[in-house]
């Protein structure tokens, strides 16, 4: 299953992906609209998700072996 996605994600363009980009943006935006609550957490959850988040990239980016 995750070969196939490897296959198709080549398919991609520096475009498609701005363009998967702008799908999430616009996801975090209705779910922003959907749920307020969101928007009342501290600061610090939403670094700590950010980070939680980032680790897998850069770890591919900074320190995988080819």
């Amino acid at each position: 299953m995750i070969a196939f996605f490897n296959r198709r994600m080549k398919l991609f363009s520096i475009f498609d992906l701005k363009l998967c980009q702008g799908i999430g943006i616009l996801v975090g935006i209705i779910l922003v609209k959907l749920f307020p609550v969101l928007l009342d957490l501290r600061l610090v959850w939403y670094i700590l998700i950010l980070i939680i988040f980032a680790l897998r990239p850069c770890y591919v980016m900074f320190f995988k072996k080819a």
